[in-house]
């Protein structure tokens, strides 16, 4: 009998971010929460993919699965993570922040490491994100 995956397979262009996820991930009660939830605390920053038109279908299963609830204190949104490894090499996680028109092409990745640095990226290169729902 064939073995049920609870994963999908994510791919996106490496792009330049504004800075928002560097601020969000230092936040003190966030910083804990993925602590607490993921298992590690993320390096200063997330990586910001460009998603190709066929995982931007995926990233929608993504938003009607449960995922890891990063609850905020007042004033900032609510995300979702679901762990993830990078490049069939790197454990992480993927960040969906719950924004008013957050841009459906953008997936933002959480690791312990400086992902650009860890993998050799610049803006512009493919990375897989395979990402476990369960």
């Amino acid at each position: 009998m064939a073995e049920r995956t609870n994963k999908i397979k994510i791919e996106g262009k490496v792009c330049s971010g504004k800075g928002v996820g560097k601020k969000f991930v230092q936040l003190p009660w966030a910083g804990k929460q993925f602590l607490e939830k993921l298992g590690f605390i993320p390096y200063p920053g997330t990586l910001n993919l460009i998603l190709t038109q066929k995982s931007m279908e995926e990233k929608k299963k993504l938003e009607k699965n449960e995922g890891i609830t990063i609850i905020p204190e007042k004033g900032y949104c609510e995300a979702k993570c679901f762990r993830a490894k990078i490049n069939g090499r790197i454990q992480g996680a993927v960040i969906i922040p719950k924004v008013q028109n957050y841009p459906k092409e953008v997936l933002e990745v959480l690791s312990p490491l400086n992902l650009r640095r860890a993998l050799n990226l610049k803006d512009g290169n493919l990375v897989e994100i395979t990402v476990y729902l369960g």
